[in-house]
């Protein structure tokens, strides 16, 4: 059985469970649903309950997300009120009670004569079952919510492991070493050094929550430079860092695919190619300029950048919620990403 399909089931019962509140607790339950279901204030009962229900599925599966997750809280207050005022007037609307021919009922008898106010549109029993649905429905709907997040976050961290190497640019830094030791360049110890010298750090401290911000842009400068062997003379490429990373942290490898989207994408041998790359430190705040011109645009699936953005901007979403503004934009064949970070 799959969860989904458990998961309707335990609804289904659920909600029968509680319709049958009112046909278990009404004091006529004795003479049998065929007369139960005749007798104005069990009608008027059951409904209320149906109107609960359908309240319940109603906030559990528009309003709490529509307005309540979207930041609409007021508008969200709003709604509540005009459904709980929908469900004091409808009973009385298509169920109106006739107290005259009520007292005279045989059901009532030896019960005494029910007073007008027992039936009044608005009763406080009315209020505590509204507001316990109301309650129950966002508590499900919050729980929900939770284990979402942590489902989406536990993915984004499985995908971010898989995908802290990238076998592109392994496989283009090997062939590059591989020319280098052909020629017997004097470049060939160097770039072995740095490529050990990423491959440790991606090993060792991305598996931390926060590293020192010079290590992540030391990474980033032998990333570079291995990506370098492959450049031809003419490419024009502009790499900036300002400011001071000191006593400054930051969430490893959050920064490197989009460094890694521009090389992907803004190399080409046969075509003017052209990365510009810039951070810059102010104080607490980081900001991270990545443009490039597209040049390549037939790069196998596997290699393909957009997952890894994705789950980079997903990363950020956890790590940094409220504490960065991504924007990307691609116009005339050009890719550009801006990236500000909060650090503090």
């Amino acid at each position: 059985m799959t969860k989904e399909t458990r998961n309707t089931i335990l609804h289904v019962l659920g909600s029968l469970a509680f319709l049958s509140i009112p046909v278990i607790s009404s004091p006529d339950f004795e003479y049998g649903m065929a007369k139960l279901v005749t007798i104005p204030p069990f009608q008027r009962d059951f409904l209320s309950y149906v109107l609960l229900l359908l309240f319940f599925y109603f906030n559990y599966y528009y309003l709490i997300p529509k307005f309540y997750f979207n930041q609409k809280k007021l508008l969200y207050v709003f709604v509540i009120v005009v459904c709980f005022l929908l469900f004091l007037s409808i009973p009385n609307i298509f169920i109106p009670i006739d107290f005259e021919a009520l007292t005279k009922s045989p059901h009532f008898k030896g019960r005494g004569i029910p007073h007008k106010n027992h039936f009044e549109p608005f009763d406080f029993g009315e209020i505590i079952s509204y507001g316990f649905v109301l309650c129950l429905s966002f508590l499900a709907k919050l729980n929900q919510h939770i284990k979402e997040i942590k489902t989406d976050k536990l993915n984004a961290e499985v995908a971010y492991l898989k995908a802290q190497i990238n076998p592109h640019f392994l496989f283009n830094t090997l062939n590059s070493l591989y020319a280098l030791t052909i020629t017997k360049s004097d470049e060939a110890p160097d770039a072995v050094l740095k490529l050990s010298s990423i491959m440790r750090y991606v090993v060792t401290e991305s598996a931390q929550d926060f590293v020192p911000l010079e290590k992540e842009i030391n990474y980033i400068k032998d990333y570079i430079d291995l990506q370098k062997l492959r450049m031809s003379e003419d490419m024009i490429f502009e790499f900036f860092v300002s400011g001071n990373p000191i006593g400054k942290n930051i969430a490893p490898l959050v920064l490197i695919p989009f460094i890694e989207n521009a090389f992907k994408f803004g190399i080409n041998p046969e075509e003017e190619s052209k990365i510009s790359i810039a951070i810059e430190i102010q104080e607490s705040q980081l900001h991270l300029d990545v443009k490039n011109k597209m040049v390549i645009d037939n790069i196998a699936e596997e290699f393909k950048s957009e997952k890894g953005i994705e789950i980079t901007s997903k990363r950020l979403d956890f790590i940094y919620p409220n504490k960065h503004q991504l924007e990307i934009t691609e116009e005339a064949n050009t890719y550009h990403v801006r990236l500000k970070l909060d650090l503090q």
